[in-house]
């Protein structure tokens, strides 16, 4: 079974790894919008969050890809969980709106910076024809904290309330985050060194992009815009609009990431055999559906509904990841996937931001603008939309073992 799925020593300690730190990352992620308006913020602060996460996850993306393919995934993580580290400290030492929005540029992006390491490697370990399934497998077990994570913090803002209890949650994810770099340190080994590699500047490497990456890059873009329109705000939607409590809002995101870790490795399989492209059409869809589903979702069991329909626009993520691997100059996989997403991110951090703006003149033209983003994004992808030509020979590197 793990020779099936690509696993080795250095996989499964990186795979753990996320499990630790992502654990930490998630107990009080979801509840940030919260914790801002409990210690005097606005919903401008909550825009501003949003904004960051995005803009900071397109920053971090391409250091964190040069870095991997420089240093080596066992010295680029170390440095991303110390980064992470730093920020979980000021949140838990510092009780204010201001240095929460400071810690989290240090470590709201973590899982953007460290997803170009991760990617490259799985790139590295798995032939083409088993990419969606390597890919698939990072996504399953990210989602056990991501599923995990907002009902621990769910329960203990229900214990302790909102400030105290996200105090502690941040305080966890200080040491689950220690434990990480110890999971590194101990099962990772150094990367053997590695011949001396050009650093391309941006504009060079986004000119090696195949027309079909940027094709895919433009529809990523503008159902990137549908989700973060109202991401920030959904929270806002279901506690302080509709009177869900923090654990129930922890169940549903529990609920949401279930669902899509149960689809993951059985759609893997299908796309790893035949065309990827319908795929990642049918996550857009989900993508689009989900705000207009949200509008009318204002009672739990409706929400319930809605977030089942969250977690199926997974449904086709990994196989639009493999798609970028597919489509990346095999000797720059983790800078191109870097770049990518800095492109992607830097744009769609104006929706965050914008999202704000749309929520405060009603959340129902919030909701609606993001559907429309959607919808376009969708039909982008399904008129010019490509997949990488498939090598059926194309096996793992024979050097390496695998």
């Amino acid at each position: 079974m793990a020779a099936h799925l690509g696993l080795n020593a250095s996989m499964s300690a990186m795979l753990v790894m996320v499990v630790c730190v992502g654990m930490g990352e998630r107990i009080g992620e979801r509840f940030l919008p919260i914790y801002l308006l409990a210690l005097g913020g606005t919903n401008s602060v909550i825009g501003a969050l949003s904004g960051l996460q995005n803009l900071l996850g397109a920053l971090y993306s391409l250091p964190g890809g040069w870095a991997s393919d420089r240093w080596g995934h066992r010295r680029a993580l170390v440095a991303f969980n110390l980064v992470a580290l730093l920020g979980f400290v000021i949140v838990l030492a510092v009780p204010r709106w201001w240095a929460v929005l400071l810690g989290a540029t240090f470590f709201i992006a973590w899982s953007a910076v460290t997803l170009p390491a991760i990617m490259s490697l799985v790139g590295r370990v798995l032939p083409q024809h088993k990419r969606v399934t390597g890919v698939s497998l990072h996504s399953l077990v990210r989602r056990l904290p991501m599923a995990l994570g907002p009902l621990l913090g769910g329960a203990l803002i229900a214990g302790c309330g909102t400030v105290t209890g996200l105090r502690v949650a941040f305080g966890i994810a200080a040491v689950l985050c220690l434990a990480g770099i110890a999971l590194v340190l101990a099962f990772i080994p150094e990367d053997p060194p590695a011949a001396p590699r050009e650093t391309l500047p941006p504009l060079r490497l986004f000119r090696r992009f195949d027309p079909a990456l940027r094709s895919l890059l433009v529809s990523d873009i503008l159902i990137r815009f549908c989700e973060q329109i109202p991401y920030a705000f959904v929270i806002v939607w279901a506690m302080r609009l509709h009177g869900i409590t923090a654990l129930q809002f922890g169940v549903l995101t529990a609920i949401e990431m279930t669902t899509a870790a149960l689809i993951y490795l059985p759609v893997a399989r299908l796309a790893d055999r035949g065309a990827k492209k319908p795929f990642v059409i049918i996550t857009f869809v989900f993508f689009t559906a989900f705000p207009l589903v949200l509008l009318f979702s204002r009672s739990f069991p409706m929400l319930v509904v809605a977030f089942v329909l969250r977690g199926l626009k997974e449904f086709g993520e990994p196989t639009r990841k493999s798609m970028i691997l597919d489509l990346a100059p095999p000797d720059a996989r983790a800078a191109t996937f870097g770049l990518y997403y800095l492109i992607r991110d830097v744009i769609v951090a104006l929706a965050a931001f914008g999202g704000a703006w749309l929520w405060s003149m009603a959340p129902l033209i919030n909701l609606l603008a993001a559907a429309a983003f959607g919808a376009a994004g969708t039909i982008w992808f399904a008129v010019y939309g490509k997949e990488a030509v498939t090598s059926k020979t194309s096996r793992p590197d024979a050097r390496s073992g695998r």
